[in-house]
């Protein structure tokens, strides 16, 4: 007798620009804490966790931190090409970071084409807003883009842990619904999305790596 340890794969990919929170959003999703230091992303680095959508089906995630900095863009868009869902990451403290999720979102849907990938907008740093911090982009705000753009949107902190299982949780569970739906299916040659592998009954695996695996492209 077999079971799955994990029913499918799915690769997804933050993006968004530098010192944003990406990392420490990853790395508290991996590893349940924060990073007081994080030094900025080189190139790609690569991160995974299993976890369950809402009908206790398995799924493992590949989760692709990207470079912010412009001289990694050419770098960093190849691994569009074999996503399924992205999290457009913005600071809620700062505008700038905001006003450019159009541009992150733009090379998204080109590079991520023929496939309609899942996306989420995803606040960091709310908890400098809750202790003091400048906000200069507004909930409203945020969630009339979204709306506007058929997004998911969610605020969140790397450093109290709010929000960060439920915005990866969300994506996870849209790119499920679709391929219930039919809209996506596993194709050769498409790392989006894959089937799971089995295990001998009666092994044990826990849902949360250890310790996440890195790469660094450059």
């Amino acid at each position: 007798m077999v079971e799955p340890i994990f029913d499918y794969q799915f690769r997804l990919i933050l993006i968004g620009d530098s010192t944003v929170g990406k990392s420490s959003l990853l790395k508290y999703f991996t590893d349940g804490k924060f990073a007081e230091l994080s030094d900025p992303t080189v190139g790609v680095d690569f991160f995974a966790r299993l976890i369950e959508v809402k009908n206790g089906t398995r799924i493992k995630l590949q989760l692709w931190d990207t470079a912010g900095q412009e001289r990694f863009r050419s770098i960093t868009k190849s691994y569009y090409r074999n996503s399924v869902g992205a999290l457009l990451v913005y600071d809620i403290c700062n505008r700038t970071s905001f006003e450019n999720i159009p541009q992150w979102m733009v090379d998204a849907r080109r590079h991520i084409e023929p496939h309609r990938p899942v996306f989420a907008l995803v606040g960091c740093k709310a908890d400098l807003v809750s202790n003091g911090g400048h906000r200069e982009v507004s909930q409203e705000e945020a969630k009339s883009f979204a709306e506007k753009n058929g997004l998911f949107n969610i605020e969140t902190s790397a450093k109290n842990g709010m929000n960060v299982e439920e915005a990866f949780k969300a994506v996870t569970q849209e790119v499920y619904n679709r391929i219930q739906t039919g809209e996506y299916k596993v194709e050769d040659g498409w790392d989006g999305i894959k089937t799971g592998f089995a295990r001998p009954n009666g092994l044990d695996f826990n849902l949360v790596e250890a310790e996440p695996a890195k790469t660094s492209c450059c």
